[in-house]
């Protein structure tokens, strides 16, 4: 069976790549787990500048799992901890993240999106959170991340309303940084990355602390967003959404 996810080096880039394309990237448990060793393993190396997030041609990442919301809502369990490791790792990273996003980008595809520095997106891409007709809540701290980046009015129609952006809307809202050709996409992500690592390593970090802030109000909030989001998991509106979604594949 392949790795799930791959980690390469590439003097001080290190890639971190989601590898399950037959399923369009949708994230399971062990894909958490590995994603947290790969992103902590960066952080400890001081040879590692900057850290690409990348998924497959076509497909990013189509979220969570299926099989394990369903198995949450049928269990009344909430966010597996290795997710909400994940969303931690991603808070208290202290190097640069760059992402590499072609083709799907849904729910924490996208909401992974806002922790990153420095967002490449393929014309090809198409981002959406579609958590509330899911009878569910927003995670990763994007009910607070995305208003900062996107505006209310913005951040509502991608994450309330669950209406999608295309690159074109993503760039407009300043969710990602480029748009390049499906072909370019990581080549566009690799060069940014070499540019941010050749930068002075301590001014850069000092920067990048005064941007972000403390990682403490992102964690409460990603801690908030769980919890709500076990009880939506649970709720009525959450059973006939996944009933009905079950239905509508069939």
């Amino acid at each position: 069976m392949p790795d799930l996810v791959l980690v390469t080096d590439d003097g001080p880039v290190r890639t971190v790549r989601m590898n399950r394309p037959e399923k369009k990237n949708a994230l399971t448990v062990p894909m958490y787990a590995a994603l947290v060793d790969a992103l902590a393993g960066a952080g400890a190396s001081a040879a590692t500048r900057v850290i690409v997030i990348a998924g497959a041609p076509g497909a990013f990442c189509a979220g969570n799992d299926l099989q394990d919301f369903l198995n949450a809502t049928q269990n009344a369990e909430g966010l597996a901890p290795p997710l909400i490791g994940f969303l931690y790792a991603l808070a208290r990273a202290e190097k640069p993240l760059v992402a590499a996003v072609s083709g799907l980008a849904v729910g924490i595809g996208t909401t992974m999106l806002l922790h990153c520095d420095h967002v490449v997106a393929a014309s090809d891409a198409r981002f959406s959170t579609p958590f509330v007709h899911l009878g569910l809540v927003p995670e990763a701290a994007s009910s607070l991340l995305a208003p900062r980046r996107m505006g209310h009015a913005r951040a509502f129609s991608l994450l309330a309303m669950g209406r999608p952006l295309d690159a074109a809307g993503a760039l407009a809202a300043g969710l990602v940084n480029t748009v390049v050709a499906p072909g370019e996409v990581e080549a566009e992500a690799m060069q940014a990355a070499r540019e941010i690592a050749a930068l002075p390593a301590q001014a850069l970090a000092a920067t990048r602390r005064l941007l972000r802030g403390s990682p403490d109000e992102v964690i409460r909030r990603i801690d908030e967003e769980a919890a709500e989001f076990k009880r939506r998991l649970a709720s009525p509106e959450a059973k006939a959404a996944f009933e009905a979604f079950l239905a509508r594949k069939k």
